[in-house]
């Protein structure tokens, strides 16, 4: 399975951006897709995460300006962000858990990181 994430860049405080990430190499629904971050020097943290039932969860951070949604028939997830700020500076990463384990190990992966910058 591979993710493949595209959509950050460079953007103004107050501006916009969409990340987009889609799962390949495997035609089964991913059970939970989400996004999460990490800017320089800090943990990883969790942003949005949607179920294949269309269910959210936002991080308190970004409630309201970001919104996560996906397409199952493609197993693609997106996230349209407003109202950007710089502390939203950092890479964003893609998560797709397909629900089961393998090996007792959970059967999820992690896409390749796409940066996102927000000027003050």
């Amino acid at each position: 399975v591979q993710l493949q994430a595209s959509g950050g860049g460079l953007v103004q405080a107050g501006g916009s951006l969409t990340l987009s990430c889609s799962a390949s190499g495997s035609s089964v629904r991913v059970d939970v897709m989400g996004w999460y971050r990490q800017a320089p020097g800090m943990e990883r943290e969790l942003v949005a995460t949607i179920t294949s039932g269309g269910s959210t969860v936002y991080a308190d951070s970004v409630k309201g300006r970001f919104t996560i949604s996906r397409e199952n028939a493609k197993n693609t997830v997106y996230m349209q962000m407003n109202s950007l700020k710089p502390e939203d500076t950092a890479v964003y990463y893609c998560h797709a858990d397909y629900g089961w384990k393998v090996a007792g190990l959970q059967y999820a992966f992690w896409g390749q990181g796409t940066l996102v910058t927000v000027s003050s």
